[in-house]
């Protein structure tokens, strides 16, 4: 992440890239902790990055997250639907209010019940082991996100909704597109592109669990019924696409940003592997420390809101900084030591109010799994490459890495 400033002009800020992007939010949270910023294309926005701020704005009746209620001049900064997009795949919960949202989250958690979620837990170690078995017969590095990070999630998020393994690389290639920050018109045809196809995929997949119904989440939406009301077709599409991409994007990096974390402090990789049981508190420091959601979505302002003096003009698209809120020194003492002992689960990667998430249960499970399965099974897993060589992301959303190289013994 960079920023740039001209006379007169909001600073101009670029997401993704950066290995410590901490440094300029601290700045931010003691100078300036609501900014106004652009994005590369000239979008214009405020950037929310102090803790307590953060909490509040996240819980904010009156931010909205539904772009549709906000003018011309500030919609153009978020990505909206273009050429072979399909614009309802963009009204999910993420982006809508109340009374839709009410609806919406009480239909879709008729099928995504923590019953359903718990009773995933032995088939998340059971795909687990037999990736561990595959990397333990692997000579040499390894590309940790590729064959153990990206293939748990994605495996558990398709079996969940009823998506054919086979086709989990299409998947991939979908989510990669849409997860990338994009400043051209190519880039932005390039998200358009993916986001047509990944629609027209799962609009097909929709009807034919209609059709077909089977044991899983979509089946179970399909099915869901409150007060006599039923999830549209469309909506179903929606929550389809809501859930696939955002199931499995970022507890791949959860496990990738948690792994390098533990090998960059191997006091704290012995500390875990000592004793197992730490993995709750470790998991919820992972979050913390390098969670792998930089900012929260969009939202807007229904009128003009005053942060920490700073008047936030009705209508304008605002960006909540959950990595900055996760390093404030006025929430968390010594934010900037990776401690997986802290035992302080504050933090807000997961949002905060009517918009928490709700697979937040599934990830932690998955996070649990996995890294404790890992670290159990190669207790001497340390990095294969220079620390400064690593490639993270460009995106606005999502914090994470290209690769992560590992010796595993």
């Amino acid at each position: 992440m960079t920023i740039s400033a001209t006379a007169g002009t909001p600073e101009a800020i670029s997401f993704g890239g950066e290995a410590n992007p901490y440094a300029l939010y601290a700045r931010l949270r003691r100078q300036a902790p609501v900014s106004h910023m652009s994005l590369p294309d000239g979008g214009e926005f405020w950037l929310v990055t102090r803790y307590e701020d953060a909490k509040n704005a996240l819980a904010d009746p009156r931010l909205s997250k539904d772009p549709n209620r906000v003018g011309e001049r500030w919609r153009a900064t978020v990505a909206q639907p273009t050429d072979g997009e399909d614009a309802s795949l963009v009204r999910h919960l993420l982006n809508v209010d109340p009374p839709d949202h009410t609806r919406l989250r009480r239909l879709v958690h008729k099928g995504f019940t923590p019953r359903r979620i718990e009773a995933l837990r032995g088939r998340i170690q059971e795909i687990t082991d037999g990736l561990l078995a595959e990397l333990d017969a692997t000579e040499g590095s390894v590309d940790l996100l590729d064959k153990f990070a990206f293939k748990l999630p994605v495996t558990v998020i398709c079996e969940l909704l009823g998506v054919p393994l086979a086709d989990v690389d299409d998947i991939h290639d979908w989510s990669t597109a849409l997860s990338t920050l994009v400043a051209d018109e190519e880039g932005h045809a390039r998200v358009g592109k993916a986001a047509g196809q990944l629609g027209a995929y799962l609009d097909e997949l929709v009807a034919h669990k209609a059709e077909h119904p089977g044991d899983d989440l979509i089946s179970a939406l399909i099915e869901a019924r409150d007060e006599g009301q039923r999830l549209s077709h469309g909506e179903l599409t929606a929550m389809a696409f809501l859930m696939l991409i955002g199931g499995h994007e970022t507890t791949v990096h959860l496990i990738g940003n948690g792994m390098l974390a533990l090998m960059q402090h191997p006091d704290q990789l012995a500390l875990l592997h000592n004793d197992p049981s730490l993995i709750t508190s470790a998991i919820e420091e992972f979050l913390r420390y390098e969670g792998s959601v930089e900012v929260a979505t969009w939202r807007f302002a229904l009128e003009d809101l005053d942060f920490d003096d700073v008047r936030v003009p009705a209508g304008a698209p605002v960006l909540v900084s959950l990595g900055s809120a996760g390093r404030d020194p006025d929430r968390f003492e010594n934010p900037d030591t990776f401690d997986i002992t802290r035992g302080d689960a504050g933090h807000l990667v997961f949002g905060h109010g009517m918009h928490y998430c709700l697979g937040a249960p599934l990830a932690r499970m998955e996070g649990q799994i996995a890294v404790g399965s890992l670290v159990r099974r190669f207790p001497a897993i340390r990095l294969a490459a220079p620390v400064d060589t690593l490639r993270w992301r460009e995106g606005l959303l999502i914090r994470g890495l290209y690769e992560l190289p590992v010796h595993l013994r």
